[in-house]
C-alpha cells in the first residue's frame, strides 16, 4: 500500500507538536530516523506520541505494536498508522 502524503503530512505535524520541534519540521521527511536519532523522542515522548496519534486519527495503537520498526523512521510510522485506520474501516 504505497503511502498517503495526507497521513504523511498529518503524522508529521503530530510528531512536531508532540515533541517541540517546530524549528526542525521543514527538514522532516518520510525518511527521517526518529527512534534513537531524535533525542526529543524518549520514552515518555513515545507514549505522548501515540496518545496523540491515537487522538487525531482515531485509532488504537497496541503496546506491543511500539517497536524500534515501526517508530524507525516517520515514513515506517505513517505507513503503520495509514494501515491502523483502513484496518478500522
Amino acid at each position: 500500500m504505497a503511502l498517503d502524503p495526507a497521513i504523511l503530512a498529518d503524522v508529521t505535524a503530530v510528531i512536531v507538536r508532540t515533541l517541540g520541534i517546530e524549528d526542525r519540521a521543514a527538514t522532516l521527511t518520510a525518511a527521517t530516523p526518529l527512534f534513537g536519532a531524535m533525542p526529543e523522542l524518549d520514552s515518555l515522548a513515545v507514549l505522548e506520541l501515540v496518545t496523540q496519534l491515537e487522538a487525531r486519527f482515531g485509532i488504537a495503537i497496541d503496546d506491543e505494536d511500539i517497536t524500534g520498526e515501526v517508530f524507525e523512521t516517520v515514513g515506517s510510522l505513517a505507513q503503520y498508522v495509514q494501515q491502523s485506520v483502513a484496518a478500522k474501516g
